[in-house]
């Protein structure tokens, strides 16, 4: 499923991984919407952190990526950093939530 574009230099490399980290900080963005949003929902610190919830993700995009022919640790690592990132985000959106009430 990998459908690798093959560049012929650098210059063309680096076009191709700016034009994907453009997609990938709008898609960010977007994911962070819904997280900002999910804290609505969710009672506790325990409820935001949902450690069997990241484990599930986990394991859903290691089997995306081995599908895609990506490579399963290297998604598994960003995904944590990025998943990491936005608990600590919507723990600061639910106190905020948390003090307006």
């Amino acid at each position: 499923m990998n459908t690798q574009v093959v560049c012929t230099s650098i210059d063309e490399v680096r076009a191709n991984v700016d034009s994907i980290d453009r997609e990938i900080v709008r898609l960010l963005a977007k994911r962070g919407g819904f997280v900002k949003q999910a804290a609505r929902f969710k009672k506790t610190t325990d409820d935001v952190k949902a450690p069997q919830r990241v484990e599930q993700v986990i394991t859903k995009v290691r089997t995306l990526a081995a599908e895609v022919g990506g490579n399963p640790e290297v998604t598994e690592s960003v995904y944590r950093a990025m998943i990491s990132a936005f608990i600590s985000a919507e723990l600061q959106e639910h106190a905020d939530l948390a003090s307006s009430r």
